[in-house]
Order: C-alpha cells, then sequence, then structure tokens
C-alpha cells in the first residue's frame, strides 16, 4: 500500500452535505462525476493530505444506498493508492484475503478499483484504488 488515497463517505444528497464541506470546513471542491458501474455519483473534496470522496446512491438497489440503509450515512471506506491493482490483488489472495468481486473495475477519477471483503478487517471496507490504469484497462 502505497498512501491512504481518499476515505468514501456514504451520504444521501451530494447537494444537500457538500456546503457541511465547503463552507463549514472550508476543503476545495475538486469534481463531481457518476459511476455507473459502481451505482454512485462522487464529489471530491480536497482535504489537503488527502481526498474525501462523498458517495450518494443512483438508486435503491446501490451498494452504498444498502449501507446508508444498514448503517446510516457515514465513512464508508477507506482507499489506499496501489499500482498494479491486479498483481496486488493476487497477492492478497494468496495470503486469504477475499474481495468482493473476482476482478478490478472502473472507479471514480478514471482510476481501477477493488473492495476488500468487510469481514476481512473487522468490518471495515478497504479499497484499492490503481490510478495508473488508463485508456481500459491498460496500465501506464
Amino acid at each position: 500500500m502505497k498512501k491512504v488515497d481518499h476515505i468514501g463517505i456514504a451520504v444521501r444528497s451530494i447537494e444537500e452535505t457538500l456546503p457541511f464541506y465547503t463552507e463549514m470546513l472550508t476543503l476545495t471542491f475538486l469534481k463531481e462525476e457518476t459511476v455507473e458501474e459502481q451505482g454512485v455519483k462522487v464529489a471530491f473534496l480536497d482535504a489537503g493530505n488527502i481526498k474525501i470522496e462523498l458517495l450518494e446512491p443512483l438508486s435503491e438497489t446501490s451498494p452504498v444506498a444498502a449501507f446508508i440503509e444498514k448503517k446510516g450515512e457515514g465513512i464508508h471506506h477507506v482507499a489506499f493508492g496501489v499500482t498494479g491493482i491486479d498483481e496486488r490483488m493476487q497477492e492478497l489472495k494468496s495470503k486469504g484475503i477475499r474481495f468482493t468481486s473476482d476482478h478490478s473495475k472502473a472507479g471514480a477519477a478514471g482510476a481501477q478499483v477493488a473492495f476488500m471483503h468487510p469481514k476481512q478487517a473487522k468490518g471495515v471496507l478497504y479499497e484499492l484504488c490503481d490510478h495508473s490504469y488508463r485508456n481500459g484497462g491498460e496500465q501506464q
């Protein structure tokens, strides 16, 4: 793991939540995008040495919607920056770590992502986030 890339926070509405981060905490809004494959709309904020990623579910069937229904709004995951995500996944799998899917998937900001199953980490959802992927999965 290279560093903590970002902290994901599940929210019902980015529009309603964003002013807390930008006006009260005075964090800098970076961008907003929709990630259909993950079923979320995301907003990124610059918190100095780390990014905050607000996650709003696109539908009631989104995993983030299920998270909010079960646990309420709040910290959803911690993302570690990695390179060579597929190799890193294989290395962790060889140590007995399970993932929520067999392969990495497209994530926000052009990254390739994979989530460790939270039962592996005492209920914490960890994400591997590889920003070196571009152009349909080819590493740069």
